[in-house]
Parts: C-alpha cells; sequence; structure tokens
C-alpha cells in the first residue's frame, strides 16, 4: 500500500492511476491529519509526500514521521513544484528517500518508487546489528550506542555511521556520501558532509577517531584507529 498525500484532486489522481496500473495500492489525502488517521490503522510500504499542504506542510509531516520509532523507517518521496536547493536539503537532511519536482512523468515516479522499496526491502534483510570498538548500530531500532549508552543522531549522522560500519576500511569519496547518505539528487555543496562527519565524530566521543580522513580521497572507518 501506497499513501499519496497531496491536496491537489488531480494530481493527486493521476498518481494514484499510474501506480494502480503498475501493481501498487493506493490511498490519497488531502492533508496531514487525514494521513496520520489512517497511519494509525494500516502501515503503508511509502509514502508519496507534497510539501505545499494546508495545515501542517510536508516538511512538518516528514519530521513527525521520522521523530516517531513506530513510522521512522517509512520510505518517504518528496513532491513539490519548488526546485530550490534549500527545499532538498530541508527534506532530504529530515530523512526524505528521494524527492520529485512538479512537474514529473507518471513514469518517471513509478520508477523512483520502485527504486525506493527495493533499497529499502534489501536494507530490511542486512544484518540488525553492527558493531565497531565500543560503538554499535541497531538497524532494527535504528539506535546507536556507545558503551552501551544510547546516543543521539541526526538522521544523516546515522546514514553516515551505518555506512562506513557496514564497510570498514572503504574509503568513500564525498560524491559518493553524498549519493548513498544523502540521495542521488542532491547536488549540493560537498562541504556539508565535512560538517556532518565532524559532528558524528563528536558524538561517538573516544571512537571517533575511527572515522578517518584519507587526504584527497576521503574518509574511511578503521576500528583499531586510537
Amino acid at each position: 500500500m501506497i499513501y499519496c498525500v497531496e491536496d491537489d484532486e488531480a494530481a493527486g489522481n493521476l498518481e494514484a492511476y499510474a501506480l494502480e496500473t503498475s501493481g501498487y495500492g493506493v490511498e490519497l489525502f488531502a492533508d496531514g491529519r487525514s494521513f496520520f488517521q489512517a497511519l494509525g490503522t494500516q502501515r503503508p510500504e511509502l509514502v508519496l509526500l507534497d510539501i505545499m499542504l494546508p495545515g501542517d506542510d510536508g516538511i512538518t509531516i516528514l519530521r513527525k514521521l521520522k521523530s516517531d520509532p513506530a513510522s521512522a523507517d517509512i520510505p518517504v518521496i518528496m513532491t513539490t513544484a519548488k526546485g530550490t536547493e534549500f527545499d532538498k536539503v530541508r527534506g532530504l537532511d529530515l530523512g526524505a528517500d528521494d524527492y520529485l519536482v512538479k512537474p514529473f512523468g507518471m513514469m518517471e515516479m513509478v520508477s523512483r518508487v520502485r527504486a525506493v522499496l527495493r533499497r529499502t526491502s534489501a536494507k530490511a534483510a542486512e544484518a540488525p546489528v553492527l558493531s565497531a570498538e565500543g560503538v554499535s548500530v541497531n538497524r532494527t531500532e535504528h539506535t546507536v550506542t556507545v558503551d552501551g549508552e544510547k546516543i543521539d543522531l541526526t538522521l544523516k549522522e546515522y546514514g553516515l555511521l551505518e555506512l562506513f560500519m557496514e564497510y570498514p576500511g572503504r574509503v568513500f569519496d564525498r560524491e559518493t556520501l553524498l549519493a548513498r547518505v544523502w540521495n542521488s539528487e542532491y547536488t549540493g555543496d560537498t562541504r556539508t558532509v565535512d560538517v556532518h562527519i565532524g559532528t558524528l565524530r563528536t558524538k561517538l566521543g573516544q571512537y571517533g577517531s575511527m572515522i578517518q580522513t584519507i587526504r584527497g580521497l576521503g574518509y574511511k572507518l578503521e576500528a583499531d584507529a586510537s
């Protein structure tokens, strides 16, 4: 089941028709209130979420979804007529999985939906816990502990740490990290990666040094870093 939150009835009906023709069940919602009411009774596989909505806008709805452990892992594709980098960064930093700028083709939308569902299905089958020295990432609970104490990470910090711990010793350049963690649609300054790496290291305390800078290349995680 895919939930489409879209206040433009014509656009919502078109999205629903394209998805239903492709074999997906679809429910349409014109605002956040009706969406959250339905969410309490049935969990969707994916949410297509417009930013410009009456009442709570899409960014507010996304923030609520990702702050609730019961819905944090539901994949979300943002849809909006706005195409500014600021809107993209806000949505992707809050945990959106992809971003479609209106007007978009229905075949493109269906392709994006399929791609996100493939990624999230594959991720669900991965090892539930990753560990390195005193740091553990629980993928099922979406939590991180340092020496047994839970720490709070932003969604992007979590995504970086999870990726590093999944591939210890592998060097990732900034462009790859943007594509893997921020989504391939993000084309902003790669310095945002450096900022997030810095805050992640700080939150990991003595284990922050595991994330090493490889000059001229990028970053990697070495569990035996001192």
